[in-house]
């Protein structure tokens, strides 16, 4: 049988790995920098944990697990008839009672539900570990991908927003990375609710407005009116959304079609806050933002990567009552979420990533025999306790160009050469295979050489 991958999974080779991991790097060091602690949970939750928390939309995604001993023979029948209530949309336990986690904030939330009693509010805690969604697979949406959350729960300021908008700029402009950082209000979304007949339409209005980038206005027009909104709501939806201009003016006009409803105000005077505080700008009002995900009740993100064709590469908000979703009410929160896997696709299509991410091995010793190896090895070791990378080369071959091809293959960009000659003289030669450049040292000063600095700039020294 032919080895292969399910559909929308990914091996990831060491280049690659090098490079995930200088994203996950730079995003948790900034997530430390501002006092946020780690956390990791289960990669399974148990199926009501997770059902019902993300939309009718998020819900058909989830990756449910089958019980075990389902062809026991005991458990057969039992197995058929859940197998059938399944197949027209209801759960049945006999079948399934866990799932792969969908997101890292239900997770959070039932974390924080189970030991609020042991926390220190207000709670700052990261989390990047994968995640799973039963999509259909397509360029920057995968099956199983990592997620990166900051969150903070245990408190009602907005300079909690203020600051995780500033975690999402100081990362990307630590990644190289052009951005917009779109933020809106459900609260706006509500009072747009409101104003097309009651709160009962909001999850209709928000995961039609939520497709408008994919299917575009006519088509969301249409599935308002599928979802039961008569045409003079549709109409007013459609203002809404014809909102633009910059931030002072869309906010404007926002306060001219909502203003006269109370949460209307609400979540205007939270997003001038946030103008007020956070003077960057990448930060852009975006009205056209839904999140269509049922436990967002005030500011909600979305990350657009400027100049490449990429869906969202981050997204977060407020959620004020998430916990009392697990019987713990008045917890409120706010969190924010990297796509890892986008942005790099990002940073490779926009070739960001710094030359040194792909070297693993710094330095190759040539292996020319057993006297000249036994003098190498004891270098290396010395140059490994000083924080250098690298390796000898694994079998004696008196072959230059197969240890040459072996560094140039692994991208390694040194080499360190000891033969019979520089072994009676103490010597050994550094040669940079990058710029073609070479140095004869003594065996003794190659622990204070700098293999960060090209051999031609030390040897002008």
């Amino acid at each position: 049988m032919k080895p292969s991958l399910p559909s929308g999974t990914r091996d990831f080779g060491p280049e690659v790995v090098r490079k995930r991991n200088y994203i996950f790097t730079t995003i948790r060091e900034v997530f430390e920098l501002y006092g946020f602690q780690p956390l990791e949970t289960p990669a399974l939750e148990n199926l009501e944990t997770l059902m019902g928390k993300y939309g009718e939309e998020g819900d058909k995604l989830i990756f449910k697990i089958l019980n075990n001993g389902l062809n026991d023979p005991k458990n057969i029948d039992k197995a058929r008839s859940a197998f059938e209530q399944v197949m027209t949309g209801r759960n049945d336990k006999n079948l399934t009672e866990r799932a792969l986690r969908y997101d890292l904030t239900i997770p959070f939330a039932r974390y924080v539900a189970m030991n609020h009693g042991q926390l220190s509010l207000p709670f700052k805690r990261y989390q990047i570990q994968p995640v799973w969604r039963a999509d259909r697979p397509q360029k920057g949406r995968y099956r199983e991908f990592y997620q990166c959350d900051a969150d903070v729960v245990g408190s009602y300021s907005l300079l909690n927003e203020v600051e995780l908008t500033s975690i999402y700029a100081n990362v990307f402009k630590r990644l190289g990375v052009p951005v917009e950082i779109r933020i809106n209000n459900r609260k706006v979304l509500a009072a747009l609710a409101e104003l097309c007949g009651g709160s009962d339409k909001m999850m209709d209005i928000t995961i039609a407005i939520d497709k408008l980038d994919k299917i575009g206005i006519e088509k969301v027009k249409e599935e308002l009116a599928q979802r039961g909104l008569q045409a003079d709501q549709v109409a007013a939806i459609e203002n809404y959304l014809a909102i633009n201009g910059d931030n002072q003016q869309k906010f404007a006009a926002a306060s001219d079609l909502l203003g006269h409803l109370e949460i209307a105000q609400k979540g205007l005077a939270e997003l001038k806050y946030m103008l007020d505080m956070y003077e960057g700008s990448e930060v852009v009002i975006d009205f056209t933002l839904a999140r269509g995900l049922n436990y967002y009740t005030g500011v909600i993100y979305e990350i657009k990567a400027i100049g490449v064709q990429m869906g969202s590469i981050g997204g977060g908000g407020r959620y004020d009552d998430l916990t009392g979703l697990f019987g713990v009410p008045n917890i409120p929160g706010v969190g924010i979420s990297f796509g890892v896997d986008r942005i790099y696709d990002v940073m490779e299509e926009l070739k960001l990533f710094p030359s040194t991410v792909r070297t693993g091995t710094q330095v190759l010793f040539f292996n020319l025999g057993e006297r000249e190896s036994l003098v190498a090895y004891r270098l290396v070791q010395d140059l490994r306790k000083h924080g250098v990378a690298c390796e000898l080369y694994h079998e004696p071959t008196k072959k230059f160009d197969k240890q040459f091809k072996y560094a140039e293959k692994k991208d390694i960009p040194y080499v360190v050469i000891i033969g019979s000659q520089e072994l009676e003289a103490e010597t050994c030669i550094i040669k940079d295979l990058r710029q073609g450049n070479q140095i004869t040292l003594p065996q003794s000063g190659l622990v204070g050489f700098n293999f960060d600095t090209a051999v031609s700039e030390q040897i002008d020294k």
